[in-house]
Order: structure tokens, then sequence, then C-alpha cells
């Protein structure tokens, strides 16, 4: 073989031999071209997966806030009218606070009545006496059902609390300080003193 083909085998090798390579790098960069462009539309569906979850998650949070917020309005609305009803039941236990009170009287009314009426004929004057302490004694008995008391009264130590001295008289009877005579009697509602006694207090 000459030297000039020889020389002319050699460089149809060595370009054989770049062609090659030439070949393996654009296979190469085919390969990586195709796996950053599968990468970038899994980023991309990625994204997108995530946008969505996102968005669903903010649809949801809206809705719990709007019914959180309607149980608000709802309690709040609850609230007033229980507030409302309170004060009007207030307001009518005080308006109708004596009505118990009241309807125990009726019957001693009714008899006060009914000895006014007899005693305008009548003629025995000890039966119409009989008959009015008859209706008076009910009436105390409805006043102590109603936990109305009489506030002591003669031979008792003077007390500010209970008594009002409109007197004061030395007495060989009873000794300083003692209420000696009544002139007008006093009452207590249960614990409370409701009109104090009028009371002569011995010196």
């Amino acid at each position: 073989m000459s030297e000039e083909n020889k020389k002319a085998a050699e460089t149809s090798e060595e370009i054989k031999q770049q062609e090659a390579t030439a070949e393996a790098v654009e296979s190469v960069h085919s390969e990586e071209s195709e796996q950053l462009k599968a990468t970038s539309e899994a980023n991309e569906s990625s994204d997108v997966t995530r946008e969505e979850e996102l968005l669903a998650q903010i649809e949801q949070l809206k809705a719990e806030k709007e019914e959180l917020n309607n149980q608000y309005l709802r309690a709040h609305a609850d609230l007033q009218n229980f507030r409302a009803r309170v004060n009007k039941e207030k307001e009518q236990m005080l308006k109708y606070s004596s009505q118990r009170a009241v309807e125990a009287l009726l019957p001693v009314i009714d008899n006060f009545e009914r000895a006014i009426a007899a005693s305008q004929d009548a003629q025995d004057t000890s039966a119409l006496k009989e008959g009015i302490e008859m209706v008076f004694r009910q009436l105390q008995q409805v006043l102590e059902q109603e936990g109305v008391t009489v506030v002591p009264g003669v031979g008792e130590p003077f007390d500010p609390n209970m008594h009002q001295a409109v007197m004061q008289e030395e007495s060989s009877e009873y000794e300083s300080g003692m209420v000696i005579e009544e002139f007008q009697k006093g009452y207590k509602l249960k614990d409370r003193v409701i009109r104090p006694s009028m009371v002569k207090v011995s010196s």
C-alpha cells in the first residue's frame, strides 16, 4: 500500500471515529434534553397540582369561616332573645310581686263586707264583735303566712332598729331603757323592719 493510500485510510478512520463521537454526543444531548423536558413537564404538573390543592384549601377555609360566622350570629341572636325574655320575666315578677298576698287577702275583704252588711240590721252587738274578731284573726293569719310579724313591744329593751321613741318617762315598774307603752305597733317582713313601733321608753 502506498503512503498516500495509507494516509487516506487513516483519515477515513479518523473521520468515522469523529462521526461516531459526534453521534454519541448528540445522543447524550438528546437524552439530556428529553430528561430536562420531562422534568420541566413534571414540575409544571406538580405546580398545577399544588395550586389546585391550595385553592381547595382556600375554599374549605372560606366554607368553615362562613359556617362559624353563621354559628356566631345564631348564638348572638339566641343570647339577645334570652336577655329580652329574662328582662320581661323580671318586669312581670316586679309588676305582680304582690299578687299572692292580694289573693290571700281577698277572702278577708269578703268577710269584712259581709260583717258590714250584717251590722246594718244587727241587734246583737256581741255577735257583730265576734264576727269582726274572726275576720281580724283571719287577716293576721294571712300576714303571718306572708312572713309578717309584730315587733316586740311593752316589756322589751328599747331597740332603735325596731322602735321609735316618741316619749320618755320614769317608771317604778321598769328599769331604764325599757319599752313601757306602745302607741302604734311595728311590723317586720321576715327579718326586715317595715314599720318601727311608736313607743314610750323608761328613763
